[in-house]
């Protein structure tokens, strides 16, 4: 066939390309199975039935909920195939959020994959009068699941469902994606099938896989990050293998032997740290070993490296960082970092082990990536790259990242006003601020709204500076405050495993401590004001932090202190913690 226009061509893509190829992997009753292309699409066709007989019609707004699984995607293909338009929906957002998106988007049937989303969705339906049919997509007694919709349309002709494939355009809307705001309601972004095929065609140049190749999947694939990954493996024939949860992700990677998979810096943080803790184990030579392989990581350079670096690095990879290569399958060909900024210690560190770190940069708007690190068109730490290609980015007099493109979006649904405010004589305003460095490669250095000044009036910039303080060892998450205040000032959530055991070495009599009496203890607050000093170094003198709080637990998505891609919600923040911010300031 011809190169596939719209999402749903992408399976049947696959299946005359690489027919052999099993597209989706997973594990059932301990043995791993999958689906060549055209075994998935007998079952997407039975779901498009289904749903036909449901009475799901062109332009309705289907809802999905589910964490990754093979059904998420065959629910995908079904929904889209028909003309109807699919609303991912992350399983960990409000109620709040759920009432909103359900009512904005006109939400009248919804899939989600077990019985706790279905009593939360449940719950809520007398308050969304469209809503009638909810459906599991696992089995429960007394649930309407997912298997009934494809009974319904057992006796519904194939033939509708080819009718109302043909008829979808590439412009017409593929999904609402709506943004995990950190102020207000989300924003339905509206994605036309053109909107994310250009944005695959554009990514996929710069994908280091090949077909065959296997790759690993963990992110919610509601994210368009990990959905628009989902695309580009399909159609380079690289076979998608499902991680069985987040708990068995070290366990999945030695089983698949993956070769490329994606994660949000936080993975990649945790991965370290787990790794550093097991190296202060060691003892004796070996020691040694581990912590002059970690030192001769922290100084890597993808450009100016002298002989004698590579030759001591060829034998710390031999030695020390075959064991990290190991670890996740010993395939890997990359690792592709989003949604936030990743230390450059840890890219330093993961490229000196052999393993390279791709970090992107993108927004939902954009359907969802912009420009990335690859070795292909070229690596620069400290930046997200080079512009994709087919995807023209400029800098704004302000500073400001605009793009323009066949990916970015039509509009937010329903929302003129913020869809005028955005898309400006066909430039998407990204809200973030950046520059070029050597003239190609993008550096972001913050989002627009989220600068602020002092009652000085100096700007402060609070990602730079936190992406410089996260690398403290002692520092597990910080949030820089203070806007019209004298001075900036931070809130700290402490690596309590790490202090705890500078503590065991320099102050034992801490180490017995509950956690909350040791985090709120005079002497840890000392060593934290120390660290901080250390890192201000790096600041101009109106930039530095001079005074911070003590946070005891740890910002989550749960607490709703992050949005699902782990982005602050820096206003709930501020005011969830207002007497820590009020010691800062009064």
């Amino acid at each position: 066939m011809n190169k596939p226009s719209r999402l749903f061509d992408l399976p049947l893509y696959q299946s005359q390309t690489y027919p052999d190829l099993k597209i989706f992997n997973f594990k059932k009753d301990g043995v791993w199975q999958g689906y060549t292309a055209l075994e998935f699409l007998d079952k997407v066709n039975a779901v498009s039935r289904g749903l036909l007989a449901l009475g799901v019609k062109p332009n309705d707004k289907v809802g999905l909920i589910s964490e990754n699984r093979v059904e998420w995607n065959m629910l995908d293909f079904a929904i889209q195939q028909i003309g109807a338009v699919v609303v991912a929906v992350y399983p960990n957002i409000s109620v709040s959020d759920y009432l909103f998106i359900f009512d904005d988007a006109e939400i009248k049937t919804c899939f989600v994959s077990n019985e706790n989303l279905y009593d939360k969705i449940k719950t809520l339906q007398n308050d969304l009068p469209l809503l009638k049919n909810i459906y599991t997509i696992d089995v429960y007694p007394g649930i309407p699941c997912l298997n009934e919709v494809i009974h319904l349309g057992a006796n519904t002709d194939q033939t509708q469902v080819d009718a109302l494939k043909a008829a979808v355009d590439v412009n017409n809307l593929a999904t609402l994606a709506y943004t995990s705001g950190t102020t207000g309601n989300p924003k339905g972004v509206m994605l036309s099938h053109k909107n994310i095929m250009a944005d695959m065609y554009s990514s996929e140049y710069s994908f280091p896989v090949e077909s065959y190749d296997r790759a690993l999947t963990f992110l919610p694939v509601c994210h368009a990050y990990e959905r628009l990954f989902h695309y580009v493996y399909i159609y380079k024939g690289v076979s998608i293998w499902f991680a069985q949860s987040m708990e068995t992700i070290g366990e999945d990677m030695k089983e698949v032997k993956p070769h490329i998979f994606s994660a949000v810096p936080r993975v990649l943080e945790k991965v370290y740290e787990k790794i550093m803790a097991k190296g202060h184990e060691l003892t004796g030579i070996k020691r040694k070993l581990f912590f002059w392989a970690i030192a001769l990581g922290k100084k890597y350079d993808f450009d100016n490296r002298s002989p004698w670096y590579n030759f001591q690095l060829a034998i710390a990879r031999k030695l020390i960082f075959s064991k990290w290569r190991e670890a996740i399958g010993g395939e890997i060909k990359a690792i592709s970092s989003g949604s936030a900024a990743i230390q450059q210690k840890l890219i330093r560190i993961y490229t000196a082990a052999g393993i390279n770190i791709y970090e992107g940069y993108g927004l939902t708007e954009a359907a969802p990536c912009i420009a990335v690190n690859c070795f292909k068109r070229g690596m620069k730490l400290g930046t997200v790259g080079v512009p994709l290609i087919n995807i023209d980015v400029k800098i704004a007099d302000d500073g400001e990242i605009l793009v323009k493109g066949d990916n970015v979006m039509q509009g937010y649904y329903k929302n003129q006003k913020a869809t005028d405010e955005v898309l400006i004589d066909g430039w998407l305003h990204t809200g973030d601020i950046g520059t070029f460095v050597d003239g190609k490669y993008l550096k972001i250095t913050d989002r627009k709204k989220e600068i602020f000044k002092t009652s000085g009036g100096k700007y402060i910039v609070p990602q730079y500076i936190e992406s410089k303080l996260v690398e403290s060892p002692l520092i597990e998450q910080i949030m820089v405050v203070g806007e019209g205040e004298k001075f900036p000032g931070a809130f700290v959530v402490p690596n309590y495993p790490n202090l705890l055991e500078w503590a065991k070495a320099e102050a034992p009599n801490l180490a017995i401590l509950s956690k909350e009496a040791f985090l709120t203890d005079a002497l840890v607050f000392a060593k934290l004001q120390d660290e901080i000093t250390t890192y201000n170094v790096h600041f101009g003198n109106w930039e530095q932090i001079k005074k911070f709080a003590v946070i005891p637990n740890e910002f989550t998505i749960e607490g709703g202190e992050l949005t699902p891609t782990l982005k602050f919600k820096r206003k709930f923040i501020t005011a969830k913690y207002k007497e820590f911010y009020d010691k800062i300031f009064k």
